[in-house]
């Protein structure tokens, strides 16, 4: 899922980000300057989220969801997923926001795009080879489940989500919201400086709009084995719980906003951690309940669907928002121990399942038969050893050779034009050729 290392990069590279005409420039900003932040509490959430993800799964393969009153609560974990979604929401969609109160270009689509690629692909492709080569269950896989599962295409094509790889489905969904965020930010494009407060009502439409996939997804012709209520259309309403947060943090953090009565309820209620949790509360007790559908396998509704994604929406808003609107302080999420399973958090996410799958035989536990504790310590510890290493030796390095390609190409203009400056000027006969050549060369 998406890292907040991408909200680093982008505070680090504010300058160089926009594109579409209007160079970056306090001239280009105009009165609406904004003040890009990167936020570290949600650095921790993000781990509690990777964490929720693998309970719920420890939860259902030792039959803990049928225990009275705590099997629902922990089957429903699954909300964890609507929480990754919204932090995804409401990273990507940032650049967007700063641009529309700049009153001028949007993000590069471009860099976006290549940067989403490096921070997917390296490590998710590594677990899916050494899981279809090397898990006794999911060896002999034919064409279509390996094209699939490299491809993040797992929800079009049916049968496809094998053994240690089943929550893939998430991400291929997350994959589509990657592809979807720079149409949604050109179609809102007009809707910037004065008229920057429209942007939030017209993403509620979006979001109410999107419930109605559940029935049209079911209408449509396609193979057996397809759930289309899987399709990022489906799930919309996560994402854009954190788009709206998004444009109310845009608001709060650029000077000089306009902020009509209404934005000041909504930064004060979203700042408000008591309401939020009250929210919290409220929409995920209800989402234990039939309301919103079984909390393990089980056929879902079209209206227990629409629950579930509604409920799931304020769950992720009502936990995101006040860690966005109030000042804080966040120790526990900011910790050292939070910040690095957050940093974790994507390799915990894409490893656990195959690491539950491999914790059963290899420690003689029974599958479906209790010894819920002692699967979750083996599982949660092995996955955060595995995620740890996959961070440092495949997910950091391939973002660094990135933001080392990056920082080259944006430095050969600068490289050149300091060049043709030099050739325009008399040059000091006294002076060596290195140490002019070092003299242009200074910024590379």
């Amino acid at each position: 899922m998406t890292s907040t290392d991408s909200a680093r990069d982008s505070v680090a590279a504010s300058n160089t980000d926009s594109r579409s005409g209007a160079p970056h420039s306090d001239e280009a900003a105009g009165p609406a300057a904004t003040s890009r932040r990167f936020y570290p509490q949600l650095e921790g959430m993000r781990a509690l989220a990777a964490i929720g993800v693998l309970i719920t799964h420890v939860a259902f393969q030792t039959r803990a969801v049928e225990i009275a009153v705590l099997g629902p609560v922990l089957g429903r974990l699954d909300l964890a997923v609507a929480l990754f979604f919204g932090l995804s929401g409401f990273l990507l969609w940032r650049p967007w926001v700063d641009a529309a109160h700049r009153g001028a270009g949007h993000p590069s689509i471009p860099r976006y795009l290549k940067h989403r690629v490096v921070r997917i692909w390296p490590a998710y492709v590594v677990v899916v080879v050494l899981v279809l080569l090397l898990l006794p269950e999911a060896q002999g896989a034919d064409f279509d489940v390996w094209l699939a599962n490299l491809t993040l295409t797992q929800v079009f094509v049916p049968l496809t989500l094998t053994a240690g790889l089943t929550q893939m489905w998430s991400l291929s969904v997350e994959i589509a919201f990657y592809a979807l965020l720079p149409l949604i930010g050109l179609a809102l494009v007009r809707l910037r400086g004065r008229w920057a407060g429209a942007r939030i009502p017209v993403l509620l439409v979006l979001g109410v709009l999107s419930l109605g996939w559940a029935w049209v997804g079911t209408s449509l012709p396609v193979a057996d084995g397809v759930e289309t209520k899987n399709w990022v259309f489906g799930h919309l309403p996560w994402f854009v719980a954190g788009l709206i947060l998004a444009e109310v943090a845009g608001v709060l953090d650029t000077a000089g906003a306009p902020r009509g009565r209404w934005m000041n309820l909504a930064i004060r209620l979203s700042a408000n951690r008591w309401l939020m949790f009250g929210v919290l509360v409220v929409a995920y007790g209800l989402a234990c309940t039939r309301f919103a559908g079984p909390t393990g396998l089980g056929d879902v509704t079209n209206i227990e669907f629409v629950a579930k994604m509604t409920l799931g929406a304020l769950c992720g808003y009502a936990l995101l928002a006040p860690l966005v609107c109030n000042p804080g302080p966040f120790r526990f999420l900011t910790s050292r121990v939070m910040l690095a399973l957050g940093r974790w958090s994507y390799g915990i996410f894409i490893w656990h399942v195959a690491v539950l799958a491999v914790v059963f035989p290899l420690f003689g536990i029974v599958p479906f038969n209790g010894n819920t504790l002692l699967v979750l310590v083996i599982t949660l510890g092995l996955s955060v050893g595995i995620a740890a290493a996959s961070y440092a030796f495949v997910e950091e390095p391939a973002r660094n050779w990135l933001r080392n390609r990056d920082t080259r190409r944006r430095n050969r203009p600068a490289a050149a034009s300091s060049s043709a400056d030099s050739s325009d000027s008399p040059v000091d006969q006294n002076t060596s050729q290195p140490v002019i050549n070092t003299a242009i060369n200074a910024g590379n």
